[in-house]
């Protein structure tokens, strides 16, 4: 069994690795670290997990084990590698965005870099959004095959913007509501841009991304499009062959809609053409194969074990 243990236990992303690290079949959860909650029932906080989590939180960090996983605030990563002597050999993963440009550690996007994934103990989980609008582009990358600019749009559940309050995901304002953020100058912009780059060198194009709040709670609908010469059969040819062999990443004809990913790890990609335009779905559900799924997924590749091993979910369909 590895063991593994979890630091900054408090959030959404945490919670979710709880809940799949809990039915993972070669994992056992040694401790969840939380200095703010030390000392409390996890499922006090994780509350779905009562009757199946008798875990409580620790104010102590462990080394005694396989990997960590990262679940802390954005920024504060660094901080926590530099005042904890972390072994080489304990598998560090990453949820938050600290890391992601870093040459250092392996960027996890087992679609684009399974082989340097299986071979590091480093690795600096892909954001949400980038997740989402990567699948829906490396095909077309690695063919070289993007133009100038691509333009995306993409709506993100309240999930997103994690489980501490703010006035964007209160109820009253979320319910019934749609609202623009970060247009263009989304943190995530940068993950991606590297990643279409390692995938086509001479890439220079503009990514006009406009992200947006949705009034749900969990996944991403993202829709892009960009000029491109393959008719539709061409590109339906394509994707279906870069993604063949992937476990998670399905491209469908038939039109996607988010709840066949919602509490998945998968990712759906559809793709049509419309005049000189390629148009592109992809969804996939934010907290896991946009965070705590493809952690896991990561986890699985780091020390040799199929890559769906505890990511058999079932997506909730009604």
């Amino acid at each position: 069994m590895l063991k593994v243990g979890i630091i900054g236990g408090g959030g959404y992303t945490a919670g979710e690795l709880i809940r799949i690290l809990q039915y993972h079949p070669e994992v056992e959860i040694s401790f969840v670290q939380s200095a703010s909650q030390a000392g409390k029932y996890v499922h006090d906080t994780h509350d779905d997990l009562i009757g199946e989590c008798d875990l409580k939180f620790s104010a102590e960090l462990s080394t005694d084990v396989d990997a960590l996983f990262l679940c802390m605030g954005h920024g504060q990563s660094p901080a926590f590698m530099a005042q904890n002597n972390i072994p080489d050999k304990v598998a560090v993963i990453d949820l938050g965005n600290d890391y992601r440009l870093e040459e250092s550690w392996v960027y996890g996007l087992p679609e684009l870099n399974r082989a340097a994934i299986q071979q590091s103990k480093r690795i600096a989980n892909p954001g949400c959004f980038a997740t989402a609008i990567q699948l829906g582009l490396l095909p077309l990358a690695q063919e070289g095959l993007l133009g100038e600019d691509v333009h995306i749009n993409a709506i993100t559940g309240s999930t997103g913007a994690g489980q501490a309050p703010s006035p964007n995901t209160h109820f009253s304002w979320r319910a019934s509501n749609l609202s623009v953020y970060k247009a263009f100058n989304h943190q995530h912009l940068a993950e991606i841009r590297r990643s279409l780059v390692q995938a086509q060198t001479n890439f220079v194009g503009d990514l006009n991304f406009i992200p947006l709040r949705g009034d749900f709670t969990r996944g991403i609908f993202a829709t892009l499009y960009l000029e491109c010469d393959l008719n539709e059969t061409e590109l339906h040819a394509l994707y279906s062959q870069t993604y063949a062999t992937e476990p998670f990443t399905h491209v469908t004809t038939a039109n996607p809609h988010l709840k066949q990913v919602v509490n998945t790890n998968k990712c759906l990609v559809h793709v049509e053409k419309h005049g000189n335009k390629a148009f592109i779905i992809s969804a996939i559900d934010n907290l896991t194969k946009g965070a705590s799924g493809q952690a896991v997924q990561n986890l699985n590749l780091i020390f040799g074990l199929p890559e769906k091993t505890g990511l058999n979910l079932k997506s909730l369909a009604f």
